[in-house]
């Protein structure tokens, strides 16, 4: 039996860092043991060696614009992108985004009889709400991406909650199964090598608590909530000393910074910057006690995976698809507002053996490693291009 050919579309990559881009590079990495694998994504301004990477990367022309923080890629105005989806010889095409390339993917698979699956990682009539502020337009744009997912053979979502979402919410015309996001990481056992790196970078105390953010700065994120929550928690007899992480960039971090020093924050607030190199990043979270991500933006996100491949346990907001899978007070915490968040910081830092026990959850429920992961996704490969 010949070894299948799997075209994995995405409208973001490195060196432009962000959540779908590092689960391509996920998936790329661990379907190389199983199939051939083909990754199309945008080309940047900014240099990448993709020869470095053990699959093949096409990149397509982008054009970057002010204000955002993706590049628009074109692949109709890209001959050569569009002669090498053709001369590549895809068995299957996995999309993991409904824009450009991602359409232009379903597109190719349609017009020459090849299966096709979406996954579906964001809530994007958020970002649509955001870019255009009007109800009507967001409207329009949330049908032209339906039309793109209900164009593909399967569909899936990162988690229950997003698959109720678009089903019930967004149009889509079935119900999609799900697909659980992972990492790479594993769990460090000795840790010291990793907190002294840390501490040493950023001239953190020994005995001095760590909050983390990873992720892009951006409104859309609810970074400010984490700046407010501070706030309030400073306003407490507290019987520890912290500091706050914001590792990431992105298009609101003037304004962020501008938020702390208002807020008088300065002494507490850490702005790290991007962090590309993985093992660093893994120092991050070890070094890290709790894990903030307030975000009502994201799907699944994967730093909340990161963080619990180290057993920290992440505080969500209510209402977070993200938090779908979570269980309140058993692998992670929901609150319900500013001063809840705040609330639940002060109760796990000042609570060892609830510490203790929510840690070892998060790892046991939340953790979920590629290797497992990709396993599964190449058996539905397999199922999906026998026809069962």
């Amino acid at each position: 039996m010949k070894k299948l050919t799997i075209g994995l579309f995405n409208d973001s990559f490195p060196p432009m860092i962000d959540g779908v881009g590092s689960v391509v590079d996920n998936y790329a990495r661990r379907l190389t043991k199983y199939c051939n694998v083909v990754v199309f994504v945008p080309k940047y301004k900014e240099e990448y060696d993709d020869s470095k990477l053990p699959y093949k990367v096409v990149r397509c022309k982008s054009r970057k614009f002010p204000f955002i923080d993706y590049s628009l890629p074109l692949p109709l105005l890209d001959k050569k992108f569009r002669k090498e989806v053709k001369n590549s010889n895809l068995d299957l095409i996995h999309i993991h985004s409904p824009f450009s390339i991602g359409k232009y993917g379903v597109s190719f698979a349609k017009k020459n009889k090849i299966p096709v699956i979406g996954t579906i990682h964001s809530q994007f009539k958020q970002d649509f709400r955001r870019a255009v502020r009007l109800e009507e337009v967001t409207e329009v744009l949330t049908k032209k991406i339906i039309k793109v997912y209900n164009n593909c053979d399967k569909c899936y979502a990162v988690n229950k909650g997003m698959a109720e979402l678009y089903y019930n919410e967004y149009g889509l015309n079935r119900l999609p199964e799900v697909l659980n996001n992972a990492t790479e990481f594993c769990y460090v056992k000795n840790k010291s090598k990793d907190i002294d790196l840390i501490n040493k970078k950023h001239n953190i105390k020994k005995d001095e608590k760590v909050f983390l953010f990873v992720g892009r700065i951006n409104k859309l994120k609810n970074v400010f909530f984490i700046i407010d929550s501070l706030k309030i928690l400073n306003k407490k007899k507290l019987k520890y000393n912290y500091k706050m992480l914001f590792v990431g960039d992105g298009q609101d971090i003037l304004e962020l910074k501008h938020y702390v020093k208002k807020n008088k924050l300065e002494d507490k607030v850490i702005f790290v910057g991007e962090v590309k190199n993985r093992n660093l990043l893994k120092s991050y979270y070890v070094r890290s006690d709790l894990f903030l991500f307030p975000s009502l933006y994201d799907a699944s996100s994967i730093v909340q995976i990161e963080a619990a491949s180290q057993k920290v346990p992440t505080i969500f907001l209510k209402g977070s698809k993200t938090s779908s899978d979570i269980t309140n007070r058993v692998d992670g915490f929901i609150a319900k507002d500013k001063e809840d968040f705040a609330n639940i910081i002060d109760e796990v830092m000042s609570n060892n053996k609830l510490y203790k026990e929510i840690s070892e959850n998060v790892y046991k429920n939340v953790y979920k490693n590629w290797d497992r992961i990709l396993e599964d996704v190449y058996n539905i490969y397999e199922s999906i291009i026998r026809g069962d």
